[in-house]
């Protein structure tokens, strides 16, 4: 088997769905298997979807067993050449999945390969491709040094804005949203580490690859990524993110100058309790005001004026502008987005 697509679900059953739908249109000619790992999700995610789906493997936890676990479940029962882990609120092109997997065919150096991401605005999302997070690039970060100078070699090392987003190039990082990985790379380099709950796992197995043998490399592959939707953004989710930097901090840089390693612990507690307030404020925020925006995915033969219209108006949302993305095959419709409907 070529393919092993591998997603973990936690609550975002409308999410997967989309996901789904574009997965198995991607696959269309391809050996290929879908798996998903249900973290005992509380929204019936599998009630839902298993009919939905016939040809997905699903697996049930009875906990939540987190990201890390979940996606080594799947990897044991897998049987694909290349595995890729991919998130339930990713939606993918048709072409895909095979343009991806003929990049590591034709690279046998690439241990793994990921995307160019963009949020559900399009814009580019710049964990698409990022420097190793070493006491320096983590001390820019946390510092904001690394937002004053993003075009900077030495000051921009963990978001590499200085590589064109529209070029291949090896890096360091890659995004565990959409990762295609080599089976040969897991088997050296090891599976995900399971002391990362959720975040932080998959900056740790890149930086695993690359002391394999093997390369990272980030492929201009266009993917839409609703970045966060498939997590909950409260107090909790901030501790897990800034626990998963400290695991890998501690993991990889443990002989580091202790005066260094204390600021760079400072900066990452302070941060992570700004960010806490920050959402608490914008949680308080709005509910207290209406949602300013809504958005559909439609498939592109879906793609007429009078269709959108007929189901916006079914779900509540009255002005509708929409764009037709070509390269990733799909039309995200919008209330604030212009739309040009000979496009």
């Amino acid at each position: 088997m070529k393919l092993s697509i591998v997603i973990v679900n936690y609550n975002v059953r409308y999410f997967l769905e989309q996901c789904l739908d574009s997965a198995l249109r991607a696959t269309e000619g391809m050996e290929a298997e879908i798996l998903v790992v249900d973290n005992d999700s509380s929204d019936n995610s599998l009630d839902y979807l298993i009919p939905k789906f016939p040809g997905v493997k699903f697996i049930q936890n009875t906990v939540n067993a987190g990201f890390s676990k979940a996606n080594n479940q799947a990897i044991a029962l897998s049987q694909g050449e290349y595995i890729l882990l991919l998130n339930p609120d990713t939606v993918v092109g048709e072409n895909t999945f095979a343009n991806v997997c003929r990049f590591m065919d034709e690279n046998p150096r690439a241990g793994a390969v990921g995307v160019k991401m963009l949020d559900g605005y399009g814009e580019f999302l710049p964990e698409s491709k990022r420097g190793f997070p070493s006491p320096w690039n983590s001390f820019c970060k946390m510092t904001g040094l690394s937002r004053l100078f993003p075009q900077s070699k030495k000051l921009g090392g963990y978001h590499v804005r200085y590589l064109s987003k529209d070029e291949c190039h090896e890096v360091d990082v890659l995004a565990g949203a959409f990762m295609m990985l080599r089976r040969k790379t897991i088997e050296k380099s090891g599976l995900l580490d399971e002391s990362f709950f959720m975040y932080g796992e998959d900056i740790d197995l890149s930086y695993r690859i690359s002391r394999s043998g093997f390369a990272n490399y980030y492929f201009p592959e266009p993917i839409i990524h609703y970045k966060g939707e498939s997590t909950k953004k409260d107090i909790k989710y901030v501790k897990h993110f800034y626990e998963a930097m400290l695991i890998f901090f501690n993991k990889h840089y443990p002989h580091s100058n202790r005066l260094f390693k204390y600021l760079i612990r400072m900066a990452i507690v302070s941060t992570g309790f700004l960010s806490a307030l920050r959402k608490l404020f914008k949680r308080a925020e709005s509910e207290r005001k209406p949602a300013a925006r809504k958005m559909c995915i439609f498939n592109k033969e879906e793609f007429s004026y009078e269709q959108i219209i007929r189901k916006m108006d079914a779900s509540g949302t009255k002005t509708l502008f929409g764009i037709y993305h070509p390269s990733c095959g799909i039309t995200i419709a919008a209330n604030e987005v212009l739309m040009n409907k000979t496009s």
